[in-house]
């Protein structure tokens, strides 16, 4: 579960692919432009902030939209996607396919979506036979039964949280593990903390749960009292959550034992139970947390049965408020503007698309990349890529800190990497997932026990590592350490990460970068711990580890520095990974660029040099603006520093920087030579 994505957010045995398609693609306007230079600012010296040479004057003109928690190049390209999907949708839904096929499905699922009519007709309805369960527990063991048929059929319970996956000392075998579980508001010090945010946090929590209690049926006197019992479980359970520091250490999220021990560290959940409603037969499972499972284990017979009862319905309800009536959808959008900021609630179409890209990937994914992915794009990607392998093997030769011996196992996972470009070379099969047009609760639930049964299924199993964990056009990209490879979806291989008619600088500056990030992940201070075949093992001489570290100690010395909102730091030690990632993934794209006719050469596009076109083709790509309230949780949960710093922090630590716009001592992005942070 420990795989390294590119951003946050802010998302699958038919053979149809790309390449061998004869379909034509989607006609658009060929780009010319390729570099924004309206949105620089002439007012800030490259040299003392570097973002904000790059974006400030888009940084000053540019206003969050209403129904956005931010803005910029990743949201942008997310909403140019987003109507794409729903063009292929409404052409699906209007084609009139042929029962099971994959316009049917897709066409079908996306009409019971936008069904308003019948959704507000039915109103709570959906939810009564699952509410009726809820209120027939009686104890504890009763509640743990119940929750053994959530897990069973893929309904979050909200205290087990499964995943099934790599084992990661045995990567070739899916292993089950469990991780912990328990709360609603981001991170368990919001539980606890006195600040302004945190208390609106739980004020917030605790209305929304009175809400959705009210709208289900219950006065309001009562829904109170069960929103108020919620918090107070939550709070407890809280308690034997890690921070997400913690959560961060790989070595302390492995822990495989046998399912005799795991039932005597928590007999009170009665493991055996749930593993058979599973129907699972296994000896041993991964306990991510250990300590959360000891934890709920010994709240279970203490805390009141009618507080556990509160906590299971409003998760219940809660997980399928965005099937249900408006009064529902609404709840949830007031209650989320704690954390976004928004002004005003998506439509229903995106909304739509967004849980169809997430839950029938691999079925729209076959028909995405057949309108808006070529094989153009996959083989100037592909080139890009191999580049960037070089470059990062000439990297590695010459470090004058690690060890030669460990140069070699270094240079032997580098060059293992499995690449994925685009889409998936085998698609999955949906075949018992069953659509209709007039039934948007039940479609989600089918595929939500398909996706269960999948995932299940593979328990015991060979890792299958032809299989993606993002839909082809998804708008992001991620290194997953058990198969020691990474991955480029279609949806980011798009302008302004991407144009296959873009000049070098701009490609290796921006999606150059992306792949060097990506790629210096698997020798992140997380990544650095799992071998070539994905294995988590010490394959470092201990020297080598030794001075890695300390060198890691400046980077999370250097982003502690950095502020946002009032002054609130950066937390090095949580973006560590990322920080890593952004500082080698920029010299390593740099390097490629250099490969190339541009990157030698001398000539001036926009006024600007290869060199600094490479480097503001990289801060534009990373202009954003955040919302307050979106800030403030990413500060405090997100493994990626907020976006002046991705791009100022490596370019402050890169020497062709410095002479690219002549940085010297006394200005602001100046950090002495020896100060700087070299890694890769």
């Amino acid at each position: 579960m420990n795989f390294n994505r590119l951003f946050l957010p802010a998302m699958l045995l038919t053979s149809i692919t790309a390449c061998n398609n004869a379909e034509k693609k989607e006609e658009t306007p060929q780009r010319t432009s390729f570099f924004d230079k309206t949105g620089m600012d002439s007012t800030v010296r490259a040299q003392d902030n570097f973002f904000l040479y790059a974006n400030g004057q888009w940084m000053k003109n540019t206003s969050i939209p209403d129904d956005q928690s931010a803005w910029g190049s990743y949201y942008t390209l997310y909403s140019e996607t987003q109507k794409n999907i729903q063009g292929i949708l409404e052409a699906a839904g209007a084609a009139n396919a042929a029962q099971g096929s994959i316009e049917q499905k897709l066409g079908d699922f996306y009409s019971s979506g936008m069904d308003s009519v019948t959704r507000e007709k039915l109103g709570a309805a959906p939810l009564k036979t699952g509410l009726a369960k809820i209120d027939a527990i009686k104890d504890y063991k009763e509640l743990m039964a119940y929750v053994a048929e959530t897990v069973a059929s893929g309904d979050d319970n909200g205290i087990i949280s499964t995943y099934v996956g790599a084992d990661e000392k045995n990567s070739t075998v899916n292993i089950l593990s469990l991780y912990q579980s328990g709360t609603s508001l981001p991170e368990k010090d919001y539980y606890t903390k006195q600040d302004s945010s945190s208390k609106a946090a739980r004020e917030a929590l605790v209305k929304y749960a009175a809400k959705l209690f009210t709208l289900t049926g219950t006065d309001a006197a009562t829904a109170d009292k069960n929103a108020a019992a919620v918090l107070a479980l939550e709070t407890e359970l809280a308690k034997y959550n890690r921070t997400p520091v913690e959560q961060r250490d790989s070595k302390k999220n492995y822990n495989k034992m046998s399912v005799a021990d795991l039932d005597k560290q928590g007999s009170n959940i009665n493991w055996p139970q749930i593993f058979a409603k599973m129907n699972v037969k296994i000896d041993s499972v991964n306990v991510g947390q250990p300590e959360y499972y000891a934890g709920l284990s010994k709240l279970l017979p203490t805390q009141p049965i009618e507080s556990w009862k509160s906590k299971m319905k409003f998760e219940y309800i809660a997980n399928h408020a965005s099937l249900l009536s408006q009064a529902f959808i609404d709840a949830n959008f007031e209650y989320n503007k704690t954390y976004s900021g928004k002004t005003k609630n998506d439509p229903r179409w995106k909304k739509i698309v967004a849980r169809i890209d997430g839950s029938l990937g691999d079925l729209l994914g076959q028909l995405y990349v057949k309108k808006y992915f070529t094989e153009a794009a996959k083989q100037r990607m592909d080139e890009l890529v191999t580049n960037l392998q070089k470059a990062f093997e000439v990297r590695i030769k010459n470090l004058d800190w690690m060890s030669d011996s460990t140069k070699q196992r270094a240079l032997v996972k580098l060059n293992t990497f499995l690449k994925k470009i685009g889409y998936p070379t085998k698609w999955k099969n949906y075949d018992d997932v069953s659509i209709s047009k007039g039934d948007f609760f039940a479609n989600a639930k089918s595929v939500q026990l398909h996706e269960q049964k999948e995932k299940l299924g593979k328990i015991g199993k060979a890792v299958d590592k032809t299989e993606w964990l993002l839909s082809a056009p998804t708008i992001n990209a991620y290194y997953n350490p058990t198969n020691n490879e990474i991955v480029f979806p279609a949806g980011i291989l798009q302008f302004p990460f991407f144009d296959v008619n873009a000049d070098d600088a701009i490609n290796y500056g921006a999606i150059g970068m992306v792949i060097g990030h990506e790629m210096t992940h698997g020798f992140d201070d997380q990544g650095s711990q799992y071998d070539e075949n994905g294995n988590m093992q010490n394959w470092w001489g201990a020297s080598d580890a030794e001075k890695f570290k300390a060198k890691t100690g400046v980077v999370v010395k250097q982003y502690n520095a950095f502020t946002v909102l009032d002054n609130q730091p950066v937390n090095g030690e949580l973006t560590l990974g990322e920080n890593l990632a952004d500082i080698g993934g920029l010299a390593i794209a740099y390097d490629a660029f250099k490969m190339t006719k541009q990157g030698q050469g001398n000539e001036k596009i926009d006024g600007l040099t290869p060199d600094q076109r490479f480097f503001l083709g990289y801060a534009q790509v990373w202009r954003l603006k955040d919302r307050d309230e979106s800030m403030r949780v990413r500060i405090k949960t997100d493994p990626h520093s907020p976006e002046m710093h991705r791009v100022n922090g490596p370019a402050m630590n890169f020497d062709p920087f410095y002479k690219a716009f002549d940085v010297k001592e006394g200005d602001k992005m100046f950090i002495k030579a020896e100060d700087r942070a070299k890694i890769w």
